[in-house]
């Protein structure tokens, strides 16, 4: 976690964080269009694309002011601040520099590259930069994460022996840009990662894989299995699929030798997440903030940006989780994605 930036000199007191999108992509409007809606201190004030036409109609369809024709010139726009990167994982460290390049401060979407090497590259060029990079890895913002952590710490469910987090959804092969392994396809990177994310979170980084399995589609893992160690004695289990019999499928358990923890929704807790306890201290079921993830994130972008939060999930953290995927990749017989 980098500590608080300096104040954007280029920025008034007081003044919107003017943001960019570069893409006309379908998370836009659930990751930032809607949470800024309700998040003060933030504007969506432009987008581009490579097919103007669609950029016109996307901005003219969501109260978008300026349309650029290319990415290029959204960078080099002086009216923002900040760029929002949902393209594919595997452009993500190339449009992250430029943008920095740029001046500007950069939100990327989850994964943060599609490989560990891409993003060691992306957190040497930016470091001293002076401007915010930070994965857009909204879970981590939401206060549900700080309460599993106490529920764990307060030792109800014991010594905490073994977890499993599972993310499954069903998007059938086709040309969604998941199937396409030059762009970094692939259920680990984009589910999977939340599934291992949540483990990191809770009982620390870096794990050792102890072994991996994946179904493959034209070099693409539909589904994947892994099993993780941590120091302190736990066991994870991760699975993560786009395409199989389990078709919906995202939930938590924690096991402990007192008790379990069971969390549905862990990964967007606006869904309705519920906390089932069963432990030293009887058994109950909490319940979570409704608040969008994404909401949680803005601000603390926007504060990231303004020089009073640290930058949480920044570039060395996506270094630290990158390099698990690989090491999961490797233990499954794949290839770091490209």
């Amino acid at each position: 976690m980098n500590a608080p930036s300096d104040p954007d000199p280029d920025a008034a007191p007081g003044a919107p964080v003017r943001i960019g999108v570069l893409g006309a992509a379908r998370i836009v409007r659930s990751a930032l269009l809607e949470p800024a809606r309700g998040v003060d201190g933030v504007r969506v004030a432009a987008v581009a694309a490579r097919d103007r036409s669609r950029a016109e109609a996307y901005a003219a369809e969501r109260g978008i002011a300026t349309v650029h024709g290319s990415y290029e010139a959204l960078l080099a726009d002086p009216d923002l601040d900040a760029v929002y990167v949902p393209l594919p994982a595997a452009l993500h460290a190339d449009w992250t520099l430029a943008a920095v390049a740029a001046g500007r401060h950069v939100l990327c979407e989850k994964p943060f590259t599609s490989n560990a090497a891409a993003a060691e590259h992306v957190a040497a060029v930016t470091a001293g930069s002076g401007r915010v990079v930070m994965e857009a890895y909204h879970s981590h913002f939401h206060p549900l994460y700080g309460r599993l952590r106490e529920i764990i710490a307060s030792g109800e469910l014991g010594r905490v022996e073994s977890a499993r987090a599972g993310f499954c959804v069903p998007i059938p092969p086709g040309r969604d840009i998941r199937w396409n392994l030059a762009l970094g396809g692939g259920g680990l990177l984009d589910v999977g990662t939340y599934a291992v994310r949540v483990l990191t979170e809770l009982f620390g980084e870096s794990p050792e894989v102890r072994d991996a399995r994946a179904w493959l589609r034209d070099g693409v893992d539909r589904r994947l299995d892994a099993t993780l160690a941590f120091d302190g004695g736990v066991t994870g289990e991760v699975v993560s699929s786009m395409w199989s019999r389990r078709l919906l499928a995202m939930s938590l358990e924690v096991r402990g030798d007192a008790g379990r923890m069971r969390v549905s929704f862990p990964y967007h807790p606006q869904m309705g997440t519920r906390i089932r306890v069963s432990g030293r201290s009887g058994r109950r079921v909490e319940r979570t903030d409704r608040r969008s993830t994404y909401a949680f994130q803005l601000e603390a972008f926007r504060d990231a940006v303004r020089g009073t939060r640290p930058v949480e999930t920044d570039a060395s953290a996506a270094v630290a989780h990158l390099r698990t995927l690989d090491a999961i990749h490797a233990a499954a017989g794949m290839a770091p994605r490209p």
